[in-house]
């Protein structure tokens, strides 16, 4: 049984960091982290980016998380667990997928053409506001059909 607890709250983590990856990303990321987050939205030559920061940061929260709780495999190592999925995650759907900075893979789904469409409005600005679409798994269909050019 708490195998399955555990697992839950691996899930339920990385579902929680959707929600809060659209929050920063909405609030802090084109507000007040803006002068880093920019680079992600400007043409740039290399591989790197200063934008990158963001996900070192999160992925040294979730080994810390999951050191803290290593011993007893505590919540703490299976909520780090979900931090890492969901950047395992993010990597090879934003990375690798939307911004081929690895080519890795193409694909004709439906889901995954949505998700790469979002993300490509959301890069055609420039500037820190106006922005839409700023969650990574989730779309507003909705809203992606009615901006379709």
């Amino acid at each position: 049984m708490e195998i399955l607890l555990n697992i839950g709250i691996l899930i339920l983590s990385v579902v929680a960091m959707e929600a809060f990856s659209w929050v920063i990303h909405k609030y802090l990321f084109h507000g007040p982290l803006w002068f880093i987050h920019k680079t992600h939205h400007l043409p740039h030559k290399g591989y790197f980016e200063l934008n990158d920061i963001f996900s070192i940061g999160f992925g040294l929260g979730a080994m810390w998380l999951m050191w803290l709780g290593h011993s007893d495999l505590s919540i703490g190592f299976w909520v780090g667990a979900g931090i890492s999925v969901y950047g395992i995650i993010y990597f090879v759907f934003h990375d690798c997928f939307i911004h081929n900075r690895v080519k890795a893979f193409k694909s004709n789904s439906l889901y995954l053409w949505a998700i790469k469409r979002a993300h490509k409005i959301h890069h055609k600005s420039l500037q820190k506001k106006p922005a839409t679409f700023f969650g990574l798994l989730w779309v507003d269909t909705k809203k992606l059909n009615s901006l379709k050019n």
